[in-house]
């Protein structure tokens, strides 16, 4: 498990644009954390790092947007429809399992059905410090060269 601390928006985007540079394909990233962390801020960066040029935004009313990169990219919020059933039924399970990138706001809400080999990521305020961010990445290495921004 990999634990950094951001300090801003800016270095959330930043550590998810190394997260994207990563990624080639079949991957699924699992996005948990309260209102306001900085969920879409990161894959906002992920999507950078895939190369992505559209703009990215959360797909909270369309629940699942696509974008075109270097691989296909789907962003998925389970923000406003949390049953796993309904899910299941607009045929979630082609895209977990697909050669895309599956970016998944609130995807603690389909725990049962993820795949076991997901990249999760937990982000955390810092009420004592506006701005700052705590963030758990698991599934992922990232080395302390691509984590330099952060000491900047």
């Amino acid at each position: 498990m990999v634990e950094v601390v951001s300090k801003s928006a800016e270095d959330t985007r930043k550590l998810g644009k190394a997260i994207g540079e990563k990624l080639h394909g079949g991957e699924v990233v699992v996005l948990i954390g309260e209102l306001g962390t900085g969920k879409t801020t990161m894959i906002k960066g992920i999507c950078e790092g895939l190369g992505v040029s559209d703009p990215v935004e959360s797909p909270t009313f369309t629940l699942i947007n696509e974008y075109r990169g270097k691989v296909p990219v789907y962003h998925v919020d389970c923000y406003r429809e949390e049953r796993l059933e309904e899910w299941i039924e607009l045929g979630i399970s082609e895209y977990l399992y697909s050669d895309s990138v599956v970016l998944i706001e609130w995807g603690e809400r389909l725990e049962e059905i993820l795949p076991d080999d997901k990249i999760t990521i937990h982000l955390f305020h810092d009420f004592d410090q506006e701005g700052v961010r705590y963030i758990q990445i698991d599934g992922i290495e990232l080395s302390k060269n691509e984590l330099r921004f952060l000491e900047e």
